[in-house]
Order: C-alpha cells, then structure tokens, then sequence
C-alpha cells in the first residue's frame, strides 16, 4: 500500500497542475484563434492557429509604448522599493529603536487596504496638489514609480526583514572593531550576505508593478499608461476584440512567467534564508 502512495502523489499533483495551467492554456488558445470561431462551439483542442492577433498587437505603435512605460515603471519602482526596504529592514534589525515593532506592524497595515481605498486621494494628490506649473504629477512615469512604492514597499520590508535578521549581529561587531564605518558595513558585509533575499524582493516587487491595473488606469491617460491598462483599448462600442485581449494578457504573463522559471531555486532560497538558526 505504502508503495502505490507516490503514484497517488504524482497522480494528484499532475492533476492539480493541469487544473491550474488550463486557464493560461485557454487564454492562448482565444489569443489564437480569429473572431468567428471565438462564437462558433468552442474547442479545446487547437485545430489551426491564427497568428495575426499577435500581429496586430505587436504591430500597434501605441501598445509598444504602454510595453516601454511598463518595462521602465516595473524597473524603476523595483529597484528604488528594494533600496528602501534595505535600509529600513537595517535599521529595525540593528538599532533599537523605540516602538520599532509597531513601526513593523503599522508598514504592513499598508498593504492591508485595497487600492480603491486609496484611489480619490491619490487622484487629487496627482491633479491638485504635487502640481508644479503646467506640470503634473499625474500620468508621469515618476508618479507611478511613487507610487506603487505605498504598496510594495510595505511588501519588501516584511519579505526582507528575515533575511537581515539572519545575519548574525556579531558581524557587524566584528567589523566595527576592525575600524568599518556604518556604510562600510552596511556595503562590505550586510549586502552581499543579503544578496538571496534581495533577489526575492527585487523579483516580486518588479512583477506586483508588472502586474498592477487599477492604479494604472486610474491615475495615467496615455504617456505613462502601461500594457496592463492595453486591455481596455479593445473593448469598443462596436464590439470587444476578444483575440487581440487574450493576445495582449498572454504577452503580460510571459515576462512574469520566464523570470519565475528561470529563478525559482533563488527564490525559495530567498524566502527561507535565516528561517533555521542554531
């Protein structure tokens, strides 16, 4: 009995993998087929492939752009959230700081709200208030960056903290004695120890800004709207053109997809990194 468990494991793990894939399967499948056979009886199985959804969308000068102002807002947001969290993780770690685990608990409490909570102040924040001139903060890509950092932040603090955590203060003592400045250790000793958690939070906070829509549409119009708001740009009076949809979700997912795929062994490294200690 206890040998015929693994085939049941296996069984039931494939089987719940293709329950979970079937979704991104069908997607491709409407991403690549024309409209009429979209309204005809739908079949599972791909007969014939119809590319020019992917064509078209490709091809669209406007949705090149909404990839670009993705690329540089997810990179951007990323890379200053992952920054910050650093240095705060570093502090809450090592200083003892009055009330500092209230100050841990009021950042995720952040995170705790949906965006639409956060949708009208933000608007008049962007429209009325950080207005310069003729210039807004409204539909820039800076303001997006700002932005998602009200979220994400929040995010790499709690995914990072662990990981600063699990470096052993004795290091620092260490290096200290040795005559190293805080940057000095900060830069020659906690960073690189902290490089598989770093990853991790790099990783994720680029893909939650990847993926992010409500914000997007809200608070953009068109010169730092992003490919997840390109959805909405085929959902017309006349119709919906559910092909060039399905195409444009399909190119969304692969970027989030491949950086999963090719990282995922850093990333459970990461996020048990200093779970264990002696």
């Amino acid at each position: 009995m206890r040998a015929n468990r693994p085939v049941y494991s296996i069984l039931l793990w494939t089987f719940l993998s293709l329950l979970t894939l079937f979704p991104i399967y069908w997607l491709f499948v409407i991403s690549v087929k024309p409209a009429v056979e979209l309204f005809t009886t739908p079949s599972v199985l791909l007969e014939t492939v119809y590319w020019k959804n992917y064509v078209k969308v490709l091809g669209d000068d406007t949705l090149r752009r909404y990839m670009f102002n993705s690329i540089v807002i997810s990179t951007g947001n990323a890379t200053l959230v992952t920054i910050l969290a650093f240095m705060a993780c570093y502090a809450l770690s090592r200083f003892d700081l009055a009330g500092k685990e209230n100050i841990f608990f009021w950042t995720i409490t952040n995170r705790m709200a949906p965006a639409a909570v956060f949708l009208l102040p933000f608007f008049l924040l962007f429209t009325q208030v950080f207005v310069i001139g003729e210039w807004k903060l409204y539909d820039t890509r800076t303001g997006m960056i700002l932005l998602y950092c009200t979220f994400n932040l929040p995010f790499a603090i709690w995914t990072l903290r662990p990981t600063i955590d699990g470096i052993p203060k004795e290091l620092d003592e260490a290096a200290t004695v040795d005559g190293a400045t805080t940057w000095q250790v900060i830069r020659e000793v906690i960073f690189p120890l902290a490089r598989p958690g770093l990853a991790v939070t790099l990783i994720l906070t680029w893909v939650f800004a990847w993926n992010e829509f409500l914000l997007a549409a809200t608070l953009t119009s068109f010169n730092a709207r992003t490919i997840t708001t390109g959805l909405s740009e085929y959902v017309t009076t006349t119709g919906t053109e559910w092909g060039a949809m399905a195409s444009i979700a399909i190119i969304t997912l692969l970027p989030a997809l491949l950086i999963f795929s090719v990282v995922q062994r850093h990333i459970v490294a990461g996020l048990t990194f200093g779970a264990v200690k002696e």
